[in-house]
């Protein structure tokens, strides 16, 4: 018997198996509520919207630079919720301080508040805070782990260097 997808909005989790290991993407209904390195204990397995998993494998294997899958920030500051979206203006492939992003939210001497608000990301990768590095080129944290953190930004990098045909053989 094949497992209905559920129009409920009591929140669920899928599954993605990426590169770096098993992603759980938590919804309700239609809306991505959550990406985590974990799984989610208390919730029970539904079947997400297939678009998220398709963007995801695009991403992964062929360097798919944005996400249309609708998101639904319901917890967070307005000052979280602010960074972020403003993840969203970061180009693929690229990479911005933990400064550049308080100032863009409107809290230049905030930087380590960005940080604390990074931490609590409840999409990663779909909202890229992994792209946000110190000021003097260190990483920083990542709520997977630095290893994944250096690993997306290695894995941007060379798709698109590889977009543009300029991978050395």
């Amino acid at each position: 018997m094949k497992e209905k997808r559920s129009s409920s909005t009591e929140p669920f989790y899928d599954t993605f198996e990426s590169p770096f290991g098993t992603l759980y993407l938590v919804f309700s209904g239609n809306l991505l509520k959550g990406i985590d390195f974990r799984k989610p204990e208390i919730l029970r397995k539904g079947h997400g919207p297939v678009i998220l998993k398709k963007e995801l494998r695009e991403y992964f294997e062929n360097g798919r630079e944005e996400f249309t899958q609708k998101i639904d920030l319901p917890e967070g500051t307005e000052f979280e919720k602010r960074v972020w979206l403003s993840l969203k203006e970061i180009p693929y492939g690229e990479t911005r301080t933990y400064k550049w992003l308080a100032e863009k939210t409107g809290k230049p001497k905030a930087s380590r508040a960005v940080g604390q608000a990074l931490s609590k990301n409840p999409v990663p990768i779909v909202l890229p805070c992994h792209r946000i590095i110190e000021s003097d080129g260190s990483l920083g944290g990542y709520s997977g782990g630095v290893h994944i953190k250096r690993r997306l930004l290695d894995m941007e990098y060379y798709m698109k260097q590889g977009k543009k045909g300029n991978i050395d053989e």
